[in-house]
């Protein structure tokens, strides 16, 4: 294991290494890179705008720029946003709290469909199971956006029971807040692993351990817990290679919807902005997020099949 963790966490770096410079230069040397987007302000004059660039190091050759650049991200210093003046840091830090709650919040909701795959899987043919592959046909065909926005007509509107936004008088009133967003984002990974779950578990109660494990007498409540469910989990480590990175990039379509304050809404804002430098922190807290996600997705394979090995 230690052996393995070292040698995905070299290939790792040079990953990211990778993506950043990609990054960089790509934003750099596309129509409209950092300097364009000073220039767009009508409000600047050209003495304001050259101290600008002076001030963001945009006067400095590209290499220049890019070791800069790459010697300050390793001090975790990513510059100051160009639309907010403020450190990028400072601005994603805002961010974090709300869209780790967001995220969190609809995960939660989500893993409703391992216990509804199973349920399903065991039920084969019967109604219950009917009724689950029904309302999963029913969550995939429907637009997100389109019931977010039918939720608020009704919710908010018509009721006014959920508010949108971000709450702030207590918990109560927070909640009120979170629910519509964290319900409607969790309805995506509910069909997801509800679907995942019911497929792999009707694979793994064709097994032969499983009939011999009838065969001896055992509790059929043992059985689904102790030889079908751990083998049905592999591909939920899988997606859960996915939860890092989800529950902290935020949701751009819900969070706009919704007007949460959370990740996904504020790199939309940066990327209409043009808010470089900002752009580019969030590209590398993603890649990171993404690598690590998977290095845990690849670790808990090893907890949920003994069968797994390293080397």
């Amino acid at each position: 294991m230690g052996r393995f963790l070292a040698r995905r966490l070299i290939q790792s770096a040079v990953l990211v290494f990778a993506v950043m410079t990609a990054s960089f230069f790509l934003v750099h040397l596309t129509p409209g890179g950092p300097g364009a987007a000073l220039l767009e302000n009508p409000k600047m004059t050209p003495e304001a705008i050259e101290r600008m660039r002076e001030r963001f190091g945009l006067n400095d050759p590209l290499p220049i720029q890019y070791a800069k650049w790459l010697r300050n991200v390793l001090v975790l210093d990513f510059g100051r946003s160009y639309a907010r003046n403020l450190p990028v840091a400072d601005v994603i830090a805002e961010r974090i709290w709300p869209t780790l709650q967001l995220g969190l919040a609809s995960y939660a909701i989500g893993f409703l469909g391992v216990p509804l795959g199973v349920y399903a899987a065991a039920r084969r043919g019967g109604l219950g199971d009917g009724v689950v592959r029904f309302l999963t046909v029913v969550g995939t065909s429907i637009p997100g956006w389109w019931l977010g926005l039918s939720l608020i007509v009704l919710m908010n509107s018509w009721l006014g029971w959920f508010p949108n936004g971000q709450g702030g008088a207590g918990f109560w009133d927070h909640a009120r807040h979170l629910a519509l967003p964290a319900v409607l984002l969790g309805m995506g990974g509910i069909v997801t692993f509800t679907r995942y779950v019911r497929s792999e578990t009707l694979d793994v109660l064709g097994q032969d351990y499983v009939r011999t494990a009838r065969a001896k007498g055992l509790d059929e409540r043992l059985v689904q817990r102790a030889h079908v469910l751990r083998n049905a989990l592999i591909p939920v480590v899988t997606l859960l290679g996915g939860l890092l990175p989800g529950v902290l990039s935020g949701a751009i379509v819900i969070e706009t919807i919704f007007n949460w304050p959370g990740m996904g809404r504020l790199f939309y804002e940066a990327a209409l902005g043009r808010d470089y430098p900002l752009l580019l922190a969030m590209l590398l807290l993603g890649t990171v997020l993404t690598i690590v996600g998977t290095l845990m997705a690849d670790v808990g394979y090893g907890l949920v099949d003994p069968r797994v090995r390293y080397s």
